[in-house]
């Protein structure tokens, strides 16, 4: 065979390659609103910039007629790009060939790109359409998956892990995501589950639809696995590039800084009309972090599960920030088994990669009831106290109204390692509210007074006065200053900048904690 025969013959099998499972599968695709595993990779990453890994990787089963079956790639697309100029590894399983399903050499090529990312020091994309462990390969799918896990833990904290569930996930294929950073998941075209309804409706005697079992709908609002939810492929590729804007490579790396010209010291006067000094009225912390943020652009994490705790990425003069936030719109504020969650996983998450913190605090406790204490929201809600305690990032927090019993804990004081803590004037920082408090400390003479009701009003405003206001706590200097509203924005970007140069003594003679999972 000639030279040219040769560069003939290689070009024709790239073009079969390219094929996957055929045209009509990849048709079949389409017809139901899904990209190819190929289109998905190209519409990710930056024009021209993919090199693909291990093409013409193919399985070596003979069982149950997989001689007949073998197509280069075995299902599995993997390499690595750009995306906004910076280089990510990818990998896309590919539903035109058997469904997807991960073998000894597509999960071999998985591994690879895994760790090679992790090498590297360049963020890991999956996007994953698979209908799990190939069957027909037995014990190999075992040793293929069990890799993949161990690789995704051995990289966890080391570089950004991302997956997409843009179709199938079932079985222990979707440990996978789950052991990764962020989860998003494609609205009517994907489901993530571990047992699927006809062995559930076997098992169980239950009857559940597909989307019931493992929807959008149930894991970004009910189970909390999936941090996002997308309205199509399209905008699925979409948010993950707006969310690799706000992360470094790798955790040797500074985030990114981008200046989006918004002035540093631009007042914040509109927070007086967004926050009201009545403990018992409502508001929208949303509103308040995007009047500080740059140009407004907050990019929430988990926006629809724990919808009382909101999490999400942000800038500040430039700088890439982690924000914690209380939300009086939905149970007052109060911290629940899944908020904390919530909480715990994102502040963990901003720690490994140096993002620092900035936590805006109006919380009236831990959410009470038999529900909660019965499922553990000692154990759950000890997680935040962990993580914040444990988090060596610069970390800010202010004080907007409540910060009452537990909850001073729960959301990061300063003896829990928050570098600098602000309260603007309608903070009432306190063990307990002044209603509760007086009616404990003064239960018998209030019984006992001559008018009862005039008697508990003069000792809620003398204990208001004395322990609910912000500049009790000033004066033992449990907060560093008390700030006006329209300065917030200035104090907390001072602050920032401050904290650049933070260093703390190496921690490494303790291999690690024991977080309360």
């Amino acid at each position: 065979m000639s030279m040219k025969e040769k560069i003939e013959d290689l070009r024709q099998r790239r073009k079969e390659a390219l094929l996957g499972g055929g045209e009509e599968k990849l048709r079949q695709q389409k017809e139901v609103g899904k990209y190819s595993a190929r289109e998905r990779i190209d519409r990710l990453l930056d024009k021209d910039t993919f090199t693909e890994l291990f093409m013409f990787a193919e399985h070596q089963c003979h069982d149950f007629g997989m001689e007949q079956k073998r197509i280069p790639g075995d299902g599995v697309i993997a390499g690595h790009g750009l995306v906004g100029g910076r280089r990510v590894f990818v990998y896309a399983n590919d539903a035109s060939f058997l469904g997807g399903s991960v073998g000894a050499a597509g999960g071999k090529k998985i591994v690879t790109t895994i760790t090679m990312s992790r090498d590297m020091g360049a963020p890991l994309i999956g996007l994953i359409d698979s209908a799990g462990a190939r069957i027909q390969e037995g014990m190999e799918n075992v040793r293929g998956y069990s890799a993949i896990f161990f690789e995704h833990v051995i990289s966890s904290g080391v570089v950004p892990q991302i997956s997409a569930i843009m179709g199938n996930c079932s079985g222990g294929a979707v440990y996978s995501p789950a052991l990764t950073d962020f989860v998003f998941q494609v609205a009517q075209t994907s489901r993530m589950f571990l047992t699927g309804p006809e062995v559930i409706r076997k098992v169980m005697g239950e009857e559940v639809t597909f989307e019931k079992l493992g929807g959008v709908k149930i894991h970004t609002q009910i189970s909390g696995v999936s941090h996002f939810s997308c309205k199509n492929d399209e905008d699925c590729l979409e948010q993950i590039k707006r969310l690799l804007e706000f992360l470094p490579l790798s955790n040797r790396e500074a985030p990114p800084r981008v200046d989006w010209g918004d002035d540093p010291n631009r007042a914040t006067p509109k927070l007086e009309s967004i926050i009201p000094a009545e403990m018992q009225k409502s508001y929208d912390v949303k509103e308040v972090i995007r009047e500080i943020v740059d140009k407004g652009v907050f990019f929430e994490v988990h926006e629809r599960f724990a919808k009382n705790m909101v999490v999400g990425f942000a800038r500040l003069a430039g700088r890439s920030i982690g924000v914690v936030g209380n939300q009086p719109k939905y149970l007052a504020g109060s911290i629940d088994i899944d908020a904390a969650n919530k909480a715990s996983r994102f502040i963990r998450f901003c720690d490994a990669f140096s993002i620092p913190l900035v936590t805006f605090v109006d919380i009236p406790g831990y959410l009470p009831g038999t529900t909660q204490e019965y499922h553990g929201i000692i154990r759950h809600g000890a997680k935040m106290l962990f993580a914040y305690s444990e988090a060596t990032v610069p970390k800010i927090a202010l004080v907007l109204r409540k910060s009452y019993g537990g909850g001073i804990s729960a959301m990061g004081p300063k003896e829990m390692g928050t570098d600098q803590m602000f309260a603007l004037p309608t903070a009432e920082i306190a063990i307990l509210g002044a209603e509760p408090a007086v009616d404990i400390l003064y239960r018998k003479e209030i019984a006992s007074a001559r008018d009862p009701g005039e008697f508990r009003r003069m000792k809620l405003r003398e204990y208001q006065e004395a322990f609910c206001t912000p500049y009790h706590s000033a004066s033992r200097q449990l907060v560093d200053a008390v700030i006006e509203p329209a300065e917030a924005r200035r104090r907390l970007v001072d602050a920032l900048r401050m904290l650049e140069t933070k260093s703390l003594p190496n921690r490494s003679w303790k291999k690690h904690g024991n977080i309360p999972l």
